[in-house]
């Protein structure tokens, strides 16, 4: 919880991992790597840096559970569609984020309207996205209907 706190903000760590909370760990390291909520991937701990990469499903949860959330990009509307199956953010496609933000930080990304269209990591910090209209602003590595998608795929494979 400690990491999650620090990562997104006061609270992130007991909005994620409150309740039916399963972790798996690394066979060879035997340290944390997948956070499991009621049987759904939230978030994976990167060993490199030893923070957590959210899944759709761990944006989702702190989008409804945290009253403010600072690492959330606003993408234009007319670009969520490319976002969702997984497109990366251009700058000069940002609405609005954190003048806070810094590269390399897990980011949410969502539409004008505010829904969630993907998540991954910044590329630029929060002014840079204000000034730049050219370049990526965000990776993104998981689109909303990217994920979606293979949660169809998995129920479906599963007797």
């Amino acid at each position: 919880m400690g990491v999650a706190n620090y990562q997104f903000g006061r609270g992130a760590g007991a909005a994620l991992f409150k309740g039916d909370v399963k972790i798996e760990c690394s066979r060879r390291t035997g340290r944390i790597r997948h956070v499991f909520k009621n049987g759904r991937l939230v978030a994976t701990l990167r060993p490199k840096d030893g923070s957590f990469a959210l899944t759709v499903v761990g944006a989702e949860i702190l989008l409804s559970k945290m009253k403010s959330f600072p690492n959330v990009v606003v993408a234009q509307d007319d670009v969520a569609e490319f976002i969702k199956i997984g497109g990366d953010v251009f700058a000069k496609h940002v609405v609005r984020t954190a003048k806070c933000l810094r590269p390399g930080e897990e980011v949410i990304v969502t539409g004008e309207d505010g829904r969630l269209i993907g998540v991954g990591r910044s590329l630029l910090s929060g002014n840079e996205i204000k000034c730049f209209k050219r370049g990526v602003a965000v990776k993104v590595r998981k689109g909303a209907s990217e994920s979606a998608r293979r949660e169809v795929e998995v129920s479906e494979e599963v007797p």
